[in-house]
């Protein structure tokens, strides 16, 4: 999935407002594309659980699930999606330095 930066054209003052929304929507598709690549399975299934225990966690093959929201809540939940992404990218990043730190420091002793 990539982000999709108009997805707020219609509502020009929150993008104003949100200098995060306004570089967003200033890069090219492919740096959006490349972005989203990069993200580990690890992050993925993280992000998967977060968004079905915020939108509930029903199994749709014995449920019929459906769920009904509006383009703010629904914007939220996207906004919410990411942030942990990010979150999650840079807590993966430091774990990846700390490892290598802690065999660069072995090899020296």
């Amino acid at each position: 999935m990539v982000f999709n930066p108009n997805f707020s054209d219609s509502n020009a003052q929150q993008t104003a407002v949100n200098p995060l929304l306004k570089y967003l929507q200033h890069q090219p598709p492919e740096v959006l594309a490349r972005v989203a690549k990069s993200v580990s399975p690890e992050i993925k299934e993280i992000i998967s659980h977060n968004v079905q225990g915020l939108v509930g966690g029903l199994p749709s093959d014995n449920f019929n699930v459906q769920i009904t929201t509006d383009r703010d809540n629904l914007a939220g939940l996207l906004a919410s999606a990411m942030m942990t992404g990010y979150f999650l990218r840079q807590m993966e990043l430091r774990m990846q330095l700390e490892e290598n730190l802690a065999s660069t420091r072995s090899i020296s002793e």
